[in-house]
């Protein structure tokens, strides 16, 4: 194959070629990160940004001359290295959550916070925010807070969707979105009654959705719970598959779409609510990822869960990299932007999904 026609051929939905995609997604989001981490208030070249990084390796650290400035590597190490890397998770996270949640209910519209996670984590944030509710758990108050609120909510909203013994899709996304409307209004009642209006102005920008505080411990427990629900999710591709075609003929096929059912909403929930405690509700990006990606790869999620993942991440990556610069020195939340970019996207999918009868 020759070089002009290696694009065409690896993005082939048919049969693509998925090792040369992967390898150039993995290139795209590391020349991402180098250049992410040096843009700012403060410019930093993406050639010391190498330099600094490979700096701390401990084989070739000794071999790299020092050509930088101190402020230089205390703002590439200490500021915006772990937002990034923050940024590739959450992106990822939310991007494999939107997969898990579209094969469970069956409709590429459907978001990762369908069923109402986003909001019971921002209730029981902002209830921490601005009461201290949950000021014994430390700096990590705010995370655990939120990782609370979106498991109880999914363990109610599951409960409810359970017909003789097996999840009804359609009672459980009701029940996702009554549930959802109730716990919008449980914040609004806590917002109403803040203490301070600083304290209001920081619950608001959480909720719209930041990686700003990003820290080296932010990112082991939300990296740690993407490896494994991916690993989780790609030993069940086949099941994903099948369970689009409906739980009838997957169970004709050799899978149990109930046990099946039941591990992608322990799954999607325990994905959302970990990435909502470290990054507030970013949303859309579940939606948009999912649905580019089936259009690059195909509908097999053993392709389209790894490619949704680098996609998520970059998207979500280069997004804070626009929040942070827009109105610099000010900054806008990540929510906002992907707001904006995901809702005239949801609607031309839902017109356009409204004219294609075939759906998937």
């Amino acid at each position: 194959m020759s070089k002009s026609n290696l694009p065409r051929g690896a993005f082939n939905r048919a049969n693509p070629n998925m090792p040369v995609i992967i390898v150039l997604l993995l290139i795209i989001a590391v020349i991402s990160l180098l250049l992410c981490v040096g843009l700012g208030p403060v410019t930093v070249t993406p050639g010391n940004v190498a330099k600094i990084l490979l700096s701390r390796i401990p084989a070739v650290g000794s071999a790299i001359p020092r050509s930088w400035e101190r402020l230089d590597e205390n703002i590439v190490l200490g500021l915006r290295l772990p937002r990034v890397c923050l940024g590739l998770i959450v992106g990822a996270s939310l991007a494999v959550t939107g997969v898990t949640m579209q094969a469970l209910v069956r409709n590429q519209l459907a978001d990762p916070f369908i069923l109402g996670v986003s909001s019971g984590a921002a209730a029981t944030a902002t209830l921490g925010m601005l009461f201290g509710v949950f000021a014994f758990f430390g700096e990590y108050s705010l995370s655990i807070s939120a990782f609370i609120g979106s498991a109880v909510t999914i363990i109610f909203v599951y409960t409810i969707s359970r017909v003789r013994g097996r999840v009804n899709i359609s009672q459980l996304l009701l029940s996702g979105v009554a549930i959802s409307m109730i716990m919008d209004g449980v914040t609004r009642i806590i917002t109403l009654s803040a203490p301070n209006a600083l304290g209001l102005h920081n619950a608001a920008f959480w909720m719209s959705g930041s990686l700003a505080g990003a820290k080296w411990g932010y990112l082991t427990l939300p990296l740690a719970v993407l490896l494994i629900c991916m690993a989780v999710l790609m030993i069940n591709y086949r099941g994903l598959n099948l369970l689009l075609l409906g739980d009838e003929s997957a169970g004709a096929l050799g899978i149990n779409a109930g046990r099946l059912q039941k591990l992608l909403v322990l799954v999607g929930s325990l994905m959302a609510g970990v990435t909502i405690a470290v990054s507030g509700t970013i949303g859309f990006v579940g939606l948009m990822v999912p649905h580019f990606t089936r259009l690059l790869v195909g509908g097999d999620h053993r392709r389209v869960l790894p490619i949704s993942a680098l996609l998520g991440g970059i998207l979500v990556v280069w997004v804070d990299v626009a929040a942070r610069m827009l109105l610099a020195p000010e900054e806008m939340p990540v929510g906002i932007l992907t707001a904006i970019i995901g809702g005239p996207l949801f609607i031309f999918l839902l017109k356009r999904g409204s004219r294609d009868k075939k759906g998937w």
